[in-house]
């Protein structure tokens, strides 16, 4: 029984990721999911539905759903005010716009900056993709291109590496494993310039072999939601960054909880920016519901995870990965690529994880800031699967496809943060 359940939960994936690239939405390919792992592993549907399904759904929901709604709004108030535009603006003020790979770094920086400032990932684009299209129409930078320092400015340092970030994954572990949004802060800032160096590198790289493929710019077929720049009635960049640093502040320094942390930092963003925000109700109700989409998608892929969980095949696999030799990180970022990978979700696999199996590490005594930090890390990695909804999100906006423009994602963010990992540990073995 123990081996058809195995199966099950690798056919389950199977179908995870080609439903997901033929277009068919997480919250229907998840519980298509746990149906054929309930089948393989001999238990019943309905009660795996209305079991584990749902009660990791729910548990997912009850302790993320005002992290995900406060900051929900708070990215909606940058949003609306023009200050995330501001931002992006003063940073390309800075870098310039003159040297094609100098603008691919820009993009990076102004893509990293704002979603550091608590910008959602799935709002970044809509702000940056207007400032970023004119720039390499003018460099003739193909526009593939486009997807490396988006996605290098969307995750890995801002959503899991830079300690204090205030992204939804390095929260997480703080629910479960009570330590602080900087933990373990040398592993990270560690991991961090490793990880910049390695995409600085690919951006020359892939910029390079496209001049030499003698590849130009061109419009892309479908462009989303895209709007001419305006830099009128923008709030000054200084302005701008004040709710973000006050968020940060109150996160790191303060040391308040997560949730007050985006209260103050939403009624900060009101208070700042009341000037060019024609109505805060509208903002603040549609921050509101921009927040169902995100943490209903996340909930459904904990779901499916924590069905998988309590599948007989799951403790095979993890008995498996328990036994791994080495130090106790290795088997624990496998556990963790394994399960991002399956859901297409950072915060789905680690919210499996933190669920499942985080507690034998606890139990080994090993330090929780190291914990902390390594789950963080690896959520950020094989993430980025084709069937990630950002990744979709992304490249439909754009205009881009998956052939075209997936490398630009697979390279610089996947494996590159594996190649991160490796002497992130050896030194995380060597400190703690």
């Amino acid at each position: 029984m123990t081996t058809l359940s195995v199966v099950g939960i690798i056919l389950s994936l199977a179908l995870i990721v080609i439903l997901a690239l033929r277009g068919v939405h997480i919250m229907l390919i998840a519980p298509f999911g746990v149906v054929i792992v309930a089948l393989f592993s001999q238990m019943g549907v309905l009660e795996t539905l209305t079991g584990p399904y749902m009660q990791g759904f729910v548990n997912y929901a009850s302790r993320y759903y005002l992290i995900f709604l406060f900051a929900s709004i708070f990215g909606k108030f940058m949003d609306d005010s023009g200050a995330a535009r501001s931002i992006a603006n003063g940073i390309l003020k800075i870098i310039g716009r003159k040297n094609a790979l100098y603008s691919l770094y820009a993009i990076a920086v102004v893509t990293l900056v704002l979603t550091l400032g608590g910008v959602s990932l799935f709002v970044v684009i809509f702000a940056v993709m207007p400032i970023a299209r004119p720039i390499f129409k003018e460099m003739d930078v193909p526009w593939h291109l486009f997807m490396a320092p988006f996605m290098f400015g969307i995750g890995s340092l801002s959503m899991s590496m830079i300690p204090g970030t205030p992204s939804t994954l390095n929260i997480m572990p703080m629910v479960y494993l009570g330590t602080p949004a900087t933990a373990a802060p040398v592993i990270g800032i560690f991991a961090s310039i490793l990880m910049l160096t390695l995409n600085l590198l690919y951006m020359r790289y892939a910029l390079n072999r496209a001049r030499a493929k003698d590849e130009h710019y061109e419009d892309p077929v479908v462009t989303g939601k895209t709007e001419d720049v305006s830099y009128e009635n923008l709030p000054h960049m200084v302005l701008s960054l004040i709710p973000p640093i006050i968020l940060i502040a109150c996160l790191n320094v303060i040391r308040l909880d997560i949730v007050w942390s985006l209260v103050v930092g939403c009624v900060s963003a009101e208070v700042f920016f009341f000037k060019y925000i024609k109505n805060p109700m509208a903002t603040i109700n549609a921050g509101a519901l921009n927040t169902a989409l995100p943490i209903i998608n996340t909930c459904a892929d904990v779901g499916y995870g924590m069905a998988v969980a309590a599948s007989a095949g799951f403790t095979v696999i993890k008995n498996v990965l328990l036994s791994i030799p080495g130090p106790a990180t290795i088997s624990l970022c496998i556990a963790t690529y394994l399960m991002a990978a399956i859901t297409g979700s950072a915060s789905g696999g680690l919210g499996i994880i933190l669920e499942t199996v985080i507690q034998p590490y606890v139990d080994m005594g090993i330090n929780p800031e190291l914990l902390h930090r390594i789950v963080c890390i690896a959520a950020g990695s094989f993430d980025a699967m084709p069937h990630n909804g950002v990744v979709i999100t992304s490249l439909a906006v754009a205009g881009l496809t998956h052939k075209l423009a997936y490398r630009h994602i697979f390279w610089p963010h996947v494996m590159a943060t594996l190649i991160v990992m490796i002497p992130t540990i050896i030194l995380a073995t060597i400190i703690y």
